[in-house]
């Protein structure tokens, strides 16, 4: 018999011949990650379940083989934590096809999805319900819940809702033999114990696997606000979120800071967009806000912006007027990550570090990046209201792609280094995957890494859970 052919036949059987994919054609998508690091990835297989029945099946077979198991959602993961190893020696558990809306209640401000349901159609579904479901990630369209969950996704929003586990009552989890942990609650308040799952979120699929979940949702707005600001500086910026929490509270719903050569970069490749300034400024601050009221919005904001330009916190603003304003302006944020890659390497770091940190974290660590490699160009963007700023930094005009990303190890050591100083993260929102398994030990309390250790362990005594894998 060849080899694995009993455990494809008892999969085919647990799933149907027609979501177990085998041919190298059909698979190819589900074998590489979306920055390409991490494309040498091979498996048995691609099972692709389509109830929590069947991946509890699933899981049971491949504890009793000893088979590695993948899990993965909309395959849009950053540190390739959802891709297989080069070993060939696993099976990629895809969970799109698990994407039904279980139950909406409107009065508990809940709503029960699985872990295939995109976080977009998870929005659309809140939004038609008068609801909001706040996560926002530029992949919202192709990222699914339980990858969210797994990752503990971060986004624009976190400022004022939080992260991904902010966002979630109650989970339902299929763990490693294939038992079912179903605690799939609508309390707010539950102290009867250790709260489980938060051990799941965040665990990028090594403990468990997440196939369904209790989402919270949130009164949907009446009013939304976007501001595009030209300010001097990071400590400018600063300074202006300060002013904005005193001023607007919990209405400020994103806080995203840009430099200019962030804005430069999307201008030379985005030919709609155009400059929102008749001059270029240092950096840029966008501002969101929502209100419960559809009125006077906007007249705070404006007498906002106006004070403080007036005492010299900001240069310019300019007020989105519609809502394909608004999108443009959100554009030069969120089209970023992709145009970046039209300039060639980039080498790239998702930390976090003290709000109060940021400025001086940015500025040590350009010194420290343009004494190391002269002519690089250090993009620093991101959620300055959360303190996550993604320190890229793109390679010198003309150098050669694969010397500079070559450096990337001693970059991350330099960035990481600097970031630690301020009492940072070497990972605010994209997780460890494959990308930092090798510096969680350097980084990492070491009894809080013996009892993560010590959970695994106990929840997954094979090790067949995404191996390979954060720790």
């Amino acid at each position: 018999m060849p080899p694995h052919e009993q455990l494809l036949a008892e999969l085919r059987a647990i799933t149907g011949s027609a979501h177990v994919l085998t041919d190298p054609r059909d698979m190819a998508g589900y074998l590489s990650e979306p920055r390409d690091l991490y494309h040498d990835g091979q498996a048995i297989c691609v099972a692709r379940p389509g109830s929590r029945e069947e991946v509890s099946a699933i899981l049971a077979l491949c504890q009793s083989t000893r088979t590695a198991v993948v899990p993965q959602g909309g395959n849009t993961g950053l540190v390739g934590g959802q891709t297989p190893l080069a070993d060939g020696a696993s099976i990629v558990l895809s969970l799109t096809r698990m994407n039904a809306l279980r139950e909406l209640d409107l009065v508990s401000n809940t709503m029960t999805v699985e872990a295939g349901m995109t976080l977009l159609q998870a929005q659309e579904t809140a939004s038609r319900a008068g609801r909001l479901f706040p996560l926002s990630l530029a992949s919202e369209g192709s990222c699914t819940i339980g990858g969210n969950l797994a990752t503990n996704a971060g986004g624009t929003a976190v400022i004022a809702f939080g992260t991904a586990r902010d966002l979630v009552n109650g989970l339902e989890v299929v763990l490693a033999d294939g038992r079912v942990l179903s605690n799939l609650s609508k309390l707010r308040k539950d102290n009867t114990g250790y709260d489980l799952k938060h051990l799941f979120m965040g665990s990028e699929g090594t403990l468990g696997i997440i196939t369904a979940a209790v989402l919270k949702l949130f009164p949907k707005p009446q009013a939304v606000e976007t501001a595009f600001v030209a300010l001097a500086s990071p400590d400018a910026a600063l300074d202006l979120l300060t002013r904005a929490k005193a001023h607007f509270g919990n209405a400020i719903r994103a806080f995203e800071l840009l430099p200019r050569i962030a804005v430069e970069i999307v201008l030379r490749h985005r030919d709609s967009q155009r400059d929102p300034f008749g001059e270029p400024h240092a950096w840029y601050v966008l501002l969101e806000l929502t209100s419960q009221s559809d009125q006077g919005l906007d007249e705070l904001l404006f007498a906002f912006l106006e004070s403080a330009a007036e005492d010299g916190l900001i240069e310019d603003a300019t007020v989105a007027t519609s809502l394909d304003q608004a999108k443009k302006l959100w554009d030069l944020r969120e089209s970023l990550p992709d145009l970046a890659k039209l300039e060639g390497g980039s080498i790239k770091h998702d930390i976090s570090v003290p709000v109060a940190s940021v400025p001086a974290f940015i500025a040590e660590s350009t010194r420290a990046v343009l004494e190391a490699i002269p002519g690089a160009r250090p993009v620093p963007f991101g959620h300055v209201g959360d303190g996550n700023i993604h320190y890229n930094v793109s390679q010198p005009i003309g150098a050669d792609k694969a010397a500079f990303l070559a450096r990337w190890d001693e970059l991350n050591t330099l960035v990481h280094g600097i970031a630690a100083k301020y009492e940072g993260s070497i990972s605010a929102e994209h997780g460890i995957g494959q990308l930092k398994r090798h510096l969680l030990a350097e980084v990492k309390d070491p009894v809080a890494l013996e009892t993560m250790r010590a959970i695994k362990t106990a929840l997954d005594p094979l090790g067949i859970l995404n191996p390979g894998k954060v720790l």
